[in-house]
């Protein structure tokens, strides 16, 4: 009996397999990757857009340095006689012109009252340092004012010694500035230093960088990076628009016909710069990819709007769960469904199957109850 059980069971579950009546129908999948959230959740993440076009993609080696004044914009003045500091008209920080009474020094000479010199600035430039104070005795020979004109600065980047041969006199740099918030300043190569710092393996390359609003001043950290070669056509977005991880790089597009609505898509990366990183294939000219806020973005729970119901409410009319617009037939299927409940046509092929199948399970009911009693008579005294 329990080998007819068995065997029962057995051809019960083959007879569920071959017969898609019993089969579970498949649930459409909806796509996760297409995100929505509520335009307050915009402002809240603070998103923005980049357009995606080709550019030139240009290849960078990195660098440090430091901003440094130009040796001929800075002047001293001084005092070609001795005397006594009656007058002082600047200070550090001031921005004087060239002619501008600066210091006023009582000459030692004799007279009722003594001569007064006039110093006047040389140029015109920002007061860097001071180096005197009222009443101070001064010599010839004492500096009082430095003056630099910083229209116009150096920046030098320590450069590894193996980079130096792809960078050239004219070679242009994008200059990082920490102090300036990561503003990107252009500096174009005028020479190296004579000397290479051997214990570091770098020699310093001068930069020359206009300075025009004075906001780079000397000392200041600098970052650089220093274009070595330039492709033309490359499509490329914004770093920052990049996210996962190494082997699974997306991005956020702005979706094109659903207001506060994003599509993440994947996309296959080539090289990268200091800014830029370069899309081989799964965004086209013209996409606007998100930049600032594509991490949060990431993490944002959304409205909990399916695609479907995000275009159905955009356009009026029905859509399938990829998005795609739902045909006349499929309209006419789903009112069918809709009108009368699970009713469906059914296949020959079904039929077929569900009829084996009641012959099969018939069967093995009557072979079972003969087993049964061809049983119970063998076990029966006679």
């Amino acid at each position: 009996m329990k080998q007819s059980l068995s065997i029962t069971a057995t051809l019960l579950l083959l007879a569920s397999l071959l017969n898609p009546c019993f089969a579970a129908k498949e649930t459409p999948a909806v796509p996760d990757e297409f995100v929505s959230i509520q335009p307050e959740g915009i402002k809240n993440l603070g998103i923005q857009y980049a357009v995606v076009e080709k550019e030139d993609f240009e290849t960078t080696t990195f660098a440090i340095g430091h901003v440094r004044e130009v040796p001929k914009n800075h002047s001293v003045l001084s005092s070609r006689i001795s005397g006594r500091i009656i007058a002082v008209n600047a200070f550090e920080g001031d921005m004087v012109k060239k002619g501008d009474v600066l210091v006023k020094v009582e000459s030692r000479q004799p007279g009722s009252p003594p001569p007064v010199i006039e110093l006047k600035a040389p140029r015109d430039g920002l007061v860097v340092t001071s180096h005197i104070q009222l009443g101070e005795p001064v010599e010839p020979d004492k500096e009082l004012l430095d003056i630099m004109d910083l229209r116009e600065v150096w920046a030098t980047a320590q450069i590894p010694e193996d980079a130096v041969s792809k960078i050239k006199p004219g070679t242009k740099a994008h200059l990082r500035i920490p102090a300036l918030g990561g503003e990107i300043i252009d500096g174009v190569l005028l020479r190296f230093d004579p000397k290479a710092n051997r214990e570091g393996g770098t020699i310093g390359a001068i930069f020359k960088v206009p300075n025009e609003d004075l906001r780079l001043r000397p000392g200041m950290r600098t970052e650089f990076s220093i274009v070595t070669s330039s492709r033309q056509g490359v499509m490329a977005v914004p770093r920052e628009a990049l996210q996962g991880d190494a082997s699974n790089r997306v991005v956020y597009v702005k979706h094109i016909e659903i207001p506060n609505a994003f599509t993440r898509l994947p996309v296959q990366t080539g090289e990268k710069n200091d800014r830029y990183v370069e899309i081989i294939s799964g965004l086209f000219p013209g996409d606007e990819v998100v930049t600032r806020g594509s991490y949060a973005l990431s993490f944002a729970s959304g409205t909990g709007m399916s695609l479907k119901e995000a275009l159905d409410a955009a356009h009026g009319h029905e859509h399938n769960d990829d998005g795609s617009k739902m045909s006349t037939a499929e309209l006419k299927a789903k009112k069918e469904a809709e009108e009368g409940g699970t009713h469906e046509k059914i296949n020959p092929f079904t039929l077929f199957f569900a009829a084996t199948t009641v012959v099969l399970l018939l069967l093995l009911i009557i072979s079972s109850v003969r087993h049964s009693g061809l049983t119970k008579q063998a076990s029966t005294p006679h």
